[in-house]
C-alpha cells in the first residue's frame, strides 16, 4: 500500500526530502506557510527584478547541487565567475582574499600575517572534524592566528554575527566556513565563486514542477498548526482547514517551533528543541543605478558601522541594475531587532556612503527589507550530540532543520544533502 507522508516546509531541504519520496512511490504533501516555496532561498519582486530575499552563492565544494543540477538537466545553468573580495578598516577599503592583499595590509606585523595565512592553509587540507567539536572557536583561531591578528580581523565579525554567543562557538563550525570558502579558488591568487542563472528560483521552479508531475501536493500559506499522535506514533497533521491524515511526518520547520507544533513529544525532547539559539537577520536589499564596489563580499570592521560585511550580489551574479545586501544578524529579543524599516534603511544607507564617498541617494533605485527570525542556530562546541535523532521516539516521525548541517553552514548543497537524507530515513524505516 501507498505510503502517504506529510512534509512541513517548503524550503530546499523539504522540497529535496519529498521529491525523494515521490520518486520512490510515496504520495506527499508539502504544507509551508509562507505564500511561496524555498525559505531563505526564497525569490521576491523587487520591482520588476526577481532576486533571493537573502543572498546565495555556490562553491566548489558543493557536490550535491551539482548532482542535483544532472538530474534535473540543469547544469548548464551553472555559472563560475572570478570574485573579489575586500575589507573595510578602520575608515579605509582594502583589497583581501590572496596572498599579496594579506601581504600588502599595513595593520598587521609580519608575523600575524605568515600565522593567518598558516591557519587559512591548515584549515583547507583538513577533513576531520572530530578533533575541533569539543573547542571553543575564538580560542582556537587565537591559537593560531595570536591576539592581534583576531583583534583585527575576527573579533568584530564575531560580535556583530553572533552578539553573546560571540565566546562559546564550536570551532569545527567556523572551521567549515573557512574550508568551504578555501576551497572555492580557480588559483591561490584568484577566488571563485558560482550562481545558477535566474538565480535559486530557477532550481526552486524545477523542484516544484517535478514534484507536481509525481503527483505530489504543495500546500502554500498553510501552516501546521500540531502534528497528531496517537498511540505513540504520527498520524496526521492538523492545519486550518481541519485535520489529514498521514503515515509519517517530517517536519523541516525550525526547531523553536518544534515543542509547541508537537505537543506529544517527551519533555525531555521539547528542553533539548527550547535549548537551540537562533540568530535572526534583517537584511536591507538595494537596488543601485551603480557599483559600490568591486568586491563580491565585504567584510567590514569600523566602530561607525553596526555590519560585519556587506555582499554585493551583481558583482557574482551580473544584474543591472547592480544589487547590494547588508545583513543585520541579531537576538531576537535584541531593542534593534524590533526596530522599523525605515530606521534599518537610514542606517544602511549611511554605511553605502562611508564605504564609497561618491554614493549619493541618487544613486538608488529601491530598498527592500526582508526579516528571518531563526536565521542562523548557534552552534556551540559539541553541539551535535545536544540534538535529539533525526527519527524521533515517536513513530513515524522525522525532526529536522539547518542544525543538523552542522558542523556545515548553511547553503543550499547542505539542504538538498539533507533532505535526502532524511529520506532515506524513512524508506529505511518502512522496509525494516
Amino acid at each position: 500500500m501507498m505510503k502517504k507522508v506529510a512534509v512541513l516546509g517548503a524550503g530546499v531541504m523539504g522540497l529535496a526530502c519529498a521529491n525523494e519520496l515521490l520518486k520512490k512511490g510515496y504520495q506527499v504533501d508539502i504544507y509551508e506557510a509562507d505564500d511561496r516555496i524555498g525559505g531563505m532561498s526564497a525569490h521576491f519582486d523587487f520591482s520588476g527584478l526577481s532576486i533571493e530575499r537573502y543572498y546565495h552563492f555556490i562553491c566548489k565544494t558543493d557536490h550535491d547541487l551539482f548532482a542535483c543540477l544532472e538530474d534535473f538537466g540543469l547544469s548548464n545553468k551553472l555559472r563560475w565567475v572570478d570574485t573579489k573580495m575586500g575589507y573595510f578598516y578602520d575608515g579605509k577599503l582594502y583589497k583581501w582574499g590572496n596572498p599579496h592583499a594579506l601581504l600588502s595590509f599595513p595593520k598587521l606585523d609580519l608575523i600575524s600575517k605568515l600565522r593567518y595565512a598558516l591557519h587559512a592553509f591548515i584549515s583547507t587540507k583538513r577533513n576531520d572534524w572530530s578533533g575541533l567539536d569539543q573547542k571553543e572557536a575564538s580560542h582556537w583561531i587565537k591559537k593560531w592566528v595570536g591576539n592581534k591578528a583576531y583583534k583585527v580581523l575576527w573579533e568584530k565579525l564575531f560580535a556583530l554575527k553572533f552578539y553573546g554567543y560571540k565566546d562559546n562557538l564550536s570551532a569545527a563550525w567556523i572551521w567549515t566556513r573557512i574550508k568551504r570558502i578555501g576551497l572555492s579558488r580557480r588559483s591561490l591568487m584568484q577566488e571563485q565563486l558560482g550562481y545558477i542563472e535566474g538565480g535559486s528560483e530557477t532550481l526552486l521552479d524545477r523542484y516544484q514542477t517535478l514534484i507536481e508531475q509525481q503527483g505530489g501536493r504543495i500546500h502554500l500559506s498553510s501552516a501546521v498548526e500540531q502534528v497528531i499522535v496517537e498511540q505513540g506514533r504520527a498520524s496526521g497533521v492538523k492545519t486550518a482547514q481541519g485535520v489529514e491524515n498521514y503515515d509519517m511526518v517530517v517536519s523541516t520547520a525550525p526547531l523553536p517551533f518544534v515543542p509547541q507544533l508537537i505537543p506529544a513529544l517527551s519533555n525531555d525532547d521539547k528542553d533539548k528543541y527550547n535549548n537551540i539559539n537562533n540568530i535572526a537577520v534583517v537584511c536591507v536589499v538595494f537596488k543601485l543605478k551603480h557599483a559600490l564596489t568591486e568586491n563580491f563580499w565585504l567584510n567590514v570592521n569600523d566602530d561607525r558601522m553596526a555590519i560585519p560585511g556587506l555582499i554585493e550580489f551583481s558583482n557574482l551574479r551580473p544584474l543591472d541594475p547592480h544589487i547590494v545586501y547588508i545583513p543585520y544578524y541579531l537576538p531576537q529579543q535584541h531593542p534593534k531587532f524590533s526596530q522599523s524599516d525605515d530606521e534599518f534603511k537610514v542606517e544602511a544607507k549611511a554605511c553605502l556612503k562611508m564605504i564609497n564617498a561618491d554614493f549619493v541617494d541618487d544613486d538608488i533605485i529601491d530598498i527592500h527589507v526582508s526579516r528571518y527570525r531563526f536565521a542562523q542556530p548557534i552552534c556551540p562546541p559539541g553541539f551535535l550530540s545536544t540534538l535529539p535523532p533525526i527519527k524521533n521516539e515517536i513513530n513515524n516521525l522525522y525532526i529536522a532543520d539547518t542544525s543538523y548541517y552542522y558542523p556545515e553552514d548553511r547553503s543550499i548543497n547542505e539542504s538538498i544533502k539533507l533532505g535526502k537524507q532524511i529520506a532515506k530515513i524513512c524508506m529505511s524505516d518502512v522496509n525494516h
